[in-house]
Parts: structure tokens; C-alpha cells; sequence
């Protein structure tokens, strides 16, 4: 996903030619894709304290083990993306008056269910040259894998579309999202919120194999007369690190929340790996 025009911004940003596509623990999208006939897999494991969910009213500490992500280059310019998890759990501290909580099946003081999958298709316009960014566009669907009886989902299948730019200063990669994302309303089938979404995010090289990295990340309700259930406004940022070693990139990085609704504090460590697949004809 982060394939840069100038070689020697690439040796200091993102040190081997096989670790260009990766973004963990970040979730600003790179214009970049990662690469004709090359796969990225992603894996890791994120830990957030304070998780609300405003629909079933639960709160409590999230587990998500592991998240998992694949992106297949299509073309020098295009990839697809399949994002999710296969384990959700929620150790519950809180149960809170909610739209859907008399929908609940949960009687413990935990709850697990898979993550929803995210489908995406990520295209590249124009690549970085000279003082112009590179700037692409990133259509998305998110599938109703968790479900409303667990608490950890919403039965809603949301659709996102965003313009994605990015550009090198030195040993800095800057990156910006803005786009909309189309949710519905668990509680309503004929209802929908229309939000504004958007990313900022900064990498800066250290060392050829070593780099620090943060975000601020979100999505902004733009309806007047108030959110519908699970459309709030969400915001989080992230600080943390990456380390390459060949075709391999570890990571880690907190998490803080910016909004009541979503975690108050977190943290996310994983691994990606970059490899050619096959050839494009």
C-alpha cells in the first residue's frame, strides 16, 4: 500500500522493497497500493479498556484476537482489501439502559462473538511527483458478522467511500483521508446516518528499519437532529512503532479514545508480511 516514487525515501521510510504496503498499527489509508500480484497479511491482537457500545448499553474491557487482514494487488494501481477478526470477547463491567438490550443473550460477565468483515477495493489516481501528493479513492463495505444478541454488533451493513492523499517530506510520510460512510440503523431498517469521515497520520523514519508513527482517526455525525443509535460521533488516537526485518514488519502502538463512545484507552502489537504472489498479465 505504500509504494513511493522517490528510492530514496523508500530506504528511509520503509527500509526492504517487500514492506512498502504496510499501515499497521495505523488505520489511515495510504493512496499506495501494495504492489501488482503481491499479498499483505496482517495479523495481531488489540486490548481496549472502556469499550462502550451504546446500542446494547454494554461496557467493558475488549479483547480482539487475532485481526486479521489480507490485501491482493490487482494492478500497478489497485488492490482489494478483506479485513476482520476471528475472536471478540468483552469482559463486562457496566450494563446500560439501551435501544437494544432487551435483544441481549448474554447472561455471564463476558461475551465473544467474531468481527465483522470489511471489503474494500483501493485505487490509485495519481501518483506522488515533484510538490504534488499521491491521491487515490477507497470504496468499502462493512458485512453484519457480529451480531446484536452478543452486544458486539449491529446486524447493519455500511458502506464507505473516501479520497486518500499522501506525501513525502524528507523522512516523512504525511497521509489524509476525508470521505463519508453510510451506517444504518440497527433499530430502524428504513433509517440511515450519513457521516463524515476522516484520518491524519504521520510516519517518521528513525533509523532504515525503525520508524514512529500516530494518527488521529474518526468519523463525525452530521445530522441535525442527533446521532441514530450506533451512528455517534468516534475518534481515537494512535502512537506507537514499527520495526522491519526483510519481508516482515512488527508493530505496537496505545490507543486513546477522544469520545465517549469507544474504548478510553487501549493498545495494538501485531505483524505484516509482504510477499509476491503472482504475476498480473
Amino acid at each position: 500500500m505504500r509504494m513511493l516514487r522517490a528510492v530514496c525515501a523508500m530506504v528511509l521510510v520503509f527500509s526492504a522493497e517487500a514492506a512498502y504496503a504496510q499501515q499497521r498499527p495505523l488505520v489511515t489509508e495510504d493512496p499506495e497500493p501494495v504492489g501488482a500480484g503481491r499479498v499483505l497479511l496482517e495479523s495481531g491482537v488489540d486490548l481496549l479498556h472502556g469499550q462502550h457500545y451504546p446500542v446494547s448499553g454494554l461496557e467493558g474491557d475488549l479483547v480482539r484476537v487475532p485481526t486479521v487482514g489480507v490485501s491482493v494487488g490487482l494492478s500497478s494501481i489497485a488492490e482489494l482489501q478483506i479485513d476482520g477478526g476471528l475472536h471478540e470477547q468483552l469482559s463486562i463491567t457496566k450494563r446500560n439502559p439501551a435501544p437494544l438490550s432487551s435483544l441481549l443473550n448474554v447472561t455471564g460477565e463476558s461475551t465473544s462473538d467474531v468481527s465483522d468483515i470489511v471489503i474494500g477495493t483501493k485505487v490509485r489516481l495519481l501518483s506522488e511527483q515533484g510538490g504534488r501528493p499521491a491521491v487515490g479513492i477507497r470504496f468499502a463495505t462493512k458485512l453484519p458478522n457480529a451480531s446484536n444478541e452478543s452486544g458486539l454488533g449491529l446486524d447493519t451493513t455500511d458502506f464507505f467511500a473516501s479520497l486518500l492523499a499522501a506525501k513525502n517530506v524528507q523522512s516523512v510520510r504525511v497521509v489524509g483521508n476525508v470521505g463519508f460512510a453510510i451506517l444504518g440503523d440497527p433499530t430502524s431498517g428504513n433509517r440511515q446516518n450519513d457521516v463524515l469521515t476522516y484520518g491524519v497520520s504521520i510516519a517518521r523514519a528513525l533509523t532504515e528499519k525503525a520508524e514512529v508513527v500516530g494518527e488521529v482517526n474518526g468519523r463525525a455525525n452530521t445530522r441535525s437532529a442527533g446521532p441514530l443509535p450506533g451512528t455517534e460521533t468516534r475518534s481515537a488516537m494512535r502512537l506507537g512503532g514499527r520495526y522491519t526485518t526483510g519481508s516482515v514488519r512488527l508493530d505496537a502502538g496505545a490507543i486513546v479514545g477522544l469520545t465517549n463512545a469507544g474504548p478510553t484507552i487501549g493498545m495494538t502489537a501485531g505483524l505484516t508480511w509482504v510477499f509476491n504472489a503472482f504475476k498480473v498479465p
